[in-house]
């Protein structure tokens, strides 16, 4: 019986092949198309912001609002996200100064930085922004969480009124919160939310990059103020604590407190922005026509710890004939009776009270009804910028100008309540006719309840704040 033979199989090689490259066809066309797929379907945003202002485009300051919302289904730290509001700056011949302040927020203005930066590359609508971080103390957002409202004030430093017409995440219609992508978002430095001026947007593959950094909570029982404020009726000023002094009473001539002599202008010499608190004590001789400014905090919170100010005392008017007694004041006070508590740091460039000047008084009283108190005077002028400081410490009170020790006072002259803070600028007899103005400026506050410092320690501190731009924050009153 004749063998046959067995036909190898075919093999189905072809198949395979045309499979392969169908494949390979299929997945270049996906590469090519996934760029225009991508921007049809970009990755949902981690954060959104959304904005509203109540300011016309004309206005004496920008009033910027802005809600951060959690998109995640993790837990946001406010600490890593970054916000920038673009804007034009006004001003001829070349761009004013501008400053921010924070009026409200729900986790506390505390935690609220900012600084203004002009733009390496100008845009018809934008060369400057505000850039605002928050602190750890800011806490973080829950998923699908809201930071609620962020209310902000952005001003010229001469306090000129803005034109916002012209600025790129300004829109007056938004008066109530919407979406707003001309208002950028960074998460710990990459760009998670809006359009940068260049058009960059958040959904690019190439993301933009703002410097991440982190920006630690202000230390507890700690209050500073470098008094970026536009004026006595700025409703941060009132916000953060302070009050502008217009109650009847004395001291000096009595009834003439006003708020007329409360500013922020710019100085040179001064520290940040320039700006400072000045006090204007004004008169023409008269009762009538006299007018005395003080700035104090509401709270009577401070007792043991640190308490400085840099401070330019004036040894001649701003305007008019010197020779004035004016009292140039940085004191705290507080309690009543057997509580009764001050502290005084008075600088009386002509003298007062039968005594010659320029002299400071350092006072530490333990009633006032009876004058019973301890001081010291420094018989020497005093005119320009100094570091004014009072230490408490186990019943020691300690006076200190430009790191130098001037006096000590213990027992029952150490504070025996809490205080209020205060600057005054006051009269102690008007000795002439004619106009005057006298201007006393103060450069910032800072007081630590933790412990005495050297004046080494809080310029360096103050130094900190303001690179980091924290123009204000007050943990004295967070932890009471």
């Amino acid at each position: 019986m004749a063998s046959t033979r067995r036909r190898p199989p075919r093999r189905r090689v072809w198949p395979k092949i045309r499979l392969l490259l169908l494949v390979c066809v299929v997945a270049a066309g996906a590469t090519a198309l996934y760029p225009v797929w991508k921007a049809a379907n970009p990755d949902p945003p981690e954060l959104k912001v959304r904005y509203r202002t109540d300011t016309p485009a004309t206005a004496a300051a920008a009033k910027p609002s802005f809600e951060v919302f959690n998109d995640t289904k993790k837990a946001l730290p406010l600490s890593d996200v970054t916000l920038r509001y673009y804007f034009t700056a006004d001003g001829t011949p070349g761009p004013s100064s501008y400053a921010f302040n924070c009026v409200n927020a729900a986790f506390g203005c505390s935690h609220v930085a900012g600084r203004v930066v002009a733009m390496d590359k100008a845009t018809d609508t934008a060369d400057h922004y505000l850039e605002v971080r928050f602190t750890a103390g800011a806490g973080s957002l829950k998923s699908g969480a809201n930071s609620k409202g962020i209310d902000l004030q952005l001003f010229r430093t001469d306090h000129k009124r803005l034109k916002q017409s012209d600025d790129r995440s300004f829109d007056a219609e938004m008066t109530s919160y919407k979406e707003a992508k001309k208002v950028t978002a960074y998460k710990r430095g990459v760009l998670a939310w809006g359009e940068e001026p260049d058009g960059t947007k958040a959904s690019d593959e190439k993301k933009a990059s703002a410097k991440a950094a982190a920006l630690p909570a202000p230390p507890a029982g700690v209050l500073f103020d470098d008094f970026t404020y536009q004026g006595p009726k700025d409703p941060a000023l009132f916000k953060h604590g302070w009050l502008v002094r217009t109650s009847e009473g004395g001291p000096g001539i009595e009834n003439t407190w006003s708020a007329d002599g409360v500013t922020f202008p710019t100085a040179k010499g001064a520290l940040a922005d320039g700006q400072v608190l000045n006090l204007r004590a004004s008169t023409d001789g008269t009762e009538s026509g006299t007018k005395q400014a003080s700035l104090g905090t509401k709270n009577r919170e401070f007792r043991n710890g640190t308490y400085a100010a840099r401070i330019h005392f004036s040894d001649d008017p701003a305007k008019g004939e010197g020779g004035d007694h004016v009292n140039q004041t940085f004191y705290t006070i507080g309690g009543s009776g057997k509580t009764y508590s001050e502290l005084d740091n008075e600088y009386m460039p002509n003298g007062g009270w039968g005594r010659l000047g320029p002299k400071l008084d350092t006072v530490s009283w333990y009633d006032h009804k009876s004058n019973d108190r301890v001081y010291k005077t420094t018989n020497k002028s005093l005119d320009g910028w100094h570091t004014m400081m009072i230490t408490v410490e186990d019943d020691v009170v300690t006076y200190r100008m430009d790191g130098e020790k001037l006096f000590s006072s213990d027992g029952k002259y150490a504070p025996r309540s809490g205080m209020s803070v205060n600057f005054n600028h006051w009269f102690i007899d008007l000795p002439f006719k004619g106009d005057r103005t006298w201007d006393m400026k103060v450069d910032w506050l800072y007081y630590n309840a933790n412990e005495p410092l050297s004046a080494k320690q809080v310029q360096s501190a103050v130094d900190g704040f303001t690179d980091e731009g924290m123009n204000y924050f007050d943990t004295v009153r967070e932890s009471r």
